[in-house]
């Protein structure tokens, strides 16, 4: 049988647990620049190609929505190439979603820089589908919240400096723009926004070439060979999973990954946007997501040095989720610009939510069922999707600020299933 990266992984001895982190963390630095760029997208498109809010959005629909649709197809590609080939393959999927950019660029066609998000978030998916279960499973479960903590830092660290340099080159003196867009002609306005939409085409094509540069010099990592176990056991299980609630465990988890990517991306990417709701200058307001991210990048620190040391993986979740609960109703009630802290705070509470929720959602499962519980959980970044565009459309009718009770509900969830996670932790060691 071919190599399968979401089986129980088999690897040499020889290989030390930390080369194999700093190589699988340079990954997670190329998913956090990718994929943090969308909130400086938002405000861009949204000007580049004269869009209402809620359409501006589109842009997380677009990108996570190709997690869900993608997520088993890619489990299966990954059976039939392996890890190296299917992580080149990701790669180059990603460059070619890049590419699209450039006649979206010169066309200034909504749709196409959509289709383009689609294929980065495609090749995104291929490379999550390889590497979380691998993260998790590269140690005991006690742990795995640590180590998936030090990837939310390379993640994070990429995802600051994306708002920053992109939004450097693409909304260069975006005030100075603005004003600029409303002393002009209709004529003359169409001409500066097909001259602002080829701005995006520099930054893309350079990653265009880092990412086939990847590609080719992956083959060259040396990871470790990776072996599959799944054969001795997929005798048993489909009926392993009838009688074991092994469904309602897919469920929960699938249902949790949704909850978290979904706060995740929506502080994130709906900040730049509050930032102008209330008067923050389009300069300022572009850079914000940085700060929610800074936040998260705290939350990943305080995860490494303190688990399991000083508090358990499930108490963290328990507490984060707390935590995100509060600042979702300070984020509501507190008046005028000093919501925009809570926000970027919010990012703090999320830190540790992805890291406890796999090893919770993956515990006990072996085999065939740890393969088809990590292409749910994968799909359950739908949520990055589908949140953002609910906050979008709350935000149309009523207004920005109290469209954040999207995020309760949210909250309450993860509440719930970081106690049930505690109750099952007692279950077994009984």
């Amino acid at each position: 049988m071919t190599l399968s990266v979401n089986a129980p992984l088999v690897v040499s001895k020889e290989e030390s647990n930390g080369r194999k982190i700093v190589i699988i963390g340079a990954f997670f630095f190329i998913f956090g620049f990718v994929t943090w760029i969308n909130g400086t997208l938002i405000p861009y498109l949204r000007i580049a190609c004269e869009l209402e809010e809620w359409q501006a959005y589109l842009v997380t629909f677009a990108f996570y929505i190709s997690y869900t649709i993608m997520a088993l197809p890619s489990g299966k590609l990954l059976q039939r190439t392996g890890m190296v080939k299917g992580m080149s393959m990701g790669l180059v999927i990603m460059a070619a979603g890049c590419l699209v950019f450039i006649p979206a660029a010169l066309t200034r066609m909504y749709s196409l820089f959509l289709l383009g998000l689609f294929f980065v978030g495609t090749g995104l998916t291929i490379l999550q589908s390889a590497v979380n279960p691998y993260v998790t499973l590269l140690g005991s479960q006690g742990s795995a919240a640590k180590r998936i903590s030090i990837m939310g830092i390379c993640n994070k660290v990429a995802g600051i400096l994306a708002p920053l340099v992109v939004g450097s080159i693409i909304l260069k003196n975006s005030d100075g723009l603005i004003a600029e867009l409303a002393s002009l002609s209709p004529a003359a306005k169409q001409l500066r926004l097909d001259q602002l939409s080829r701005t995006v085409i520099f930054p893309y094509v350079s990653l265009t070439i880092i990412l086939l540069l990847i590609a080719m010099a992956i083959r060259y990592a040396h990871l470790p060979e990776i072996t599959s176990e799944v054969e001795e056991e997929e005798k048993h299980d489909n009926i392993t999973d009838k009688k074991s609630g092994v469904q309602m465990q897919y469920l929960l988890g699938f249902i949790a990954i949704f909850c978290c990517v979904g706060t995740e991306v929506l502080a994130g990417d709906t900040i730049g946007n509050y930032g102008l709701f209330h008067g923050l200058g389009l300069d300022t307001a572009k850079n914000l997501a940085s700060f929610t991210l800074a936040g998260m990048m705290i939350g990943y620190i305080g995860g490494v040095l303190g688990i399991p040391k000083l508090i358990s993986q499930q108490k963290a979740f328990y507490y984060s989720s707390l935590l995100g609960l509060l600042i979702t109703l300070a984020i509501i009630f507190v008046p005028g610009k000093a919501s925009i802290i809570c926000l970027a705070v919010l990012g703090l509470a999320n830190a540790l939510l992805w890291p406890a929720i796999w090893p919770q959602a993956l515990s006990g499962l072996k085999g065939k069922q740890l393969n088809k519980g990590s292409a749910i959980l994968i799909m359950g970044i739908a949520g990055g999707a589908l949140l953002p565009l609910g906050y979008g459309w709350l935000a149309k009718y009523f207004n920005n600020q109290n469209a954040y009770w999207i995020l309760f509900p949210v909250y309450l969830f993860l509440l719930f299933y970081s106690v049930k996670g505690k109750r099952q932790m007692v279950t077994e060691a009984v």
